[in-house]
């Protein structure tokens, strides 16, 4: 991808970084941003230059509290302009994957924030391919487009191009031998978020029982009193894919990761019956349930209704 253009650029008009490592001197840091900054602009990206505040220097001991610190004072600087971050960058001593772990869990669901984080090693060696990828990856995470494939552009995709299609792939992970008994097996699913390009995905996980390989969260329903709702992630990235694009799928497109010949046939029918089931058992619950005026006692909304 070096010296060629993004599909789509994004946009990142406010950002800042913080480092992690000891070992980056302050000088470091600041060049590989603004190295950083160029490759993005390069790719395609509008990026501005300069961050909202200078970069600050943290312990990797005082993640959360350093955290929710900084990023009060990006927002005090930002909430007059009705302004949002649009991205941190974190430069990380090393592949600790608690670091790493905790940054990203304290970002998207404490903060709501996009991060990007990157490693000493290569913030010293700025190599252009390692800028390259980076940007890639922060374009993808503020809403641009790197690739798409021709067929795609000009309506010729097989099986996809003459219909609105949502593309799913699935895998589950199983805990390593040596890892706590406690230690679930994670079940994940990715799907497609545009059409026709099919170039943007979104992904979910789902922990589940140890070694399952039935995917458990594809299909749930819950009974709330006044009837069965139903969930999992299939019900949401077709949520998801609806809102993206303005089409409800009329083609469903599953690529499933490796199952053992053993168990294909099990896995199989659960899975494909809980994709199945999405397409029915939609129903609409009033918000005043029981108010005798707005509700059948079926507990059904009158004709009419408008959400």
């Amino acid at each position: 991808m070096r010296l060629k253009q993004m599909v789509k650029g994004g946009e990142v008009n406010t950002w800042a970084c913080i480092n992690f490592a000891s070992d980056i001197t302050h000088a470091a840091a600041v060049a590989f941003c603004d190295e950083l900054a160029v490759m993005c602009v390069i790719s395609g990206m509008n990026f501005k230059g300069d961050p909202v505040l200078p970069l600050v220097n943290a312990k990797p001991n005082h993640v959360r509290p350093f955290l929710k610190k900084h990023y009060q004072r990006f927002m005090e600087i930002l909430r007059p302009l009705h302004k949002e971050l649009d991205l941190l960058i974190v430069i990380l001593p090393d592949k600790n994957g608690t670091l790493y772990g905790d940054i990203k869990r304290i970002c998207e669901t404490d903060l709501g924030l996009v991060s990007q984080c990157c490693l000493a090693k290569h913030v010293l060696k700025m190599k252009p391919q390692y800028l390259t990828n980076i940007a890639l990856k922060i374009n993808m995470k503020v809403g641009g487009r790197n690739t798409v494939l021709l067929d795609a552009v000009v309506g010729n995709l097989p099986r996809v191009s003459n219909t609105p299609t949502i593309i799913f792939g699935a895998d589950v992970s199983h805990p390593h031998h040596g890892e706590g008994r406690s230690s679930p097996s994670i079940a994940a699913v990715v799907a497609s978020q545009d059409w026709p390009e099919v170039t943007n995905y979104a992904g979910l996980v789902r922990p589940q029982a140890r070694h399952e390989e039935i995917i458990q969260g594809l299909f749930n329903e819950n009974d709330c009193g006044s009837g069965c709702i139903s969930g999992g992630m299939i019900k949401e990235h077709l949520i998801s894919f609806m809102r993206s694009t303005g089409h409800i799928p009329r083609r469903i497109i599953f690529y499933r990761d490796v199952v053992s010949k053993g168990r294909l046939n099990m896995v199989l029918e659960h899975e494909l019956s809980a994709i199945k089931k999405k397409q029915h058992h939609t129903r609409l619950f009033a918000g005043n349930y029981g108010v005798g005026s707005t509700i059948f006692q079926s507990g059904n909304v009158l004709p009419g209704y408008c959400g």
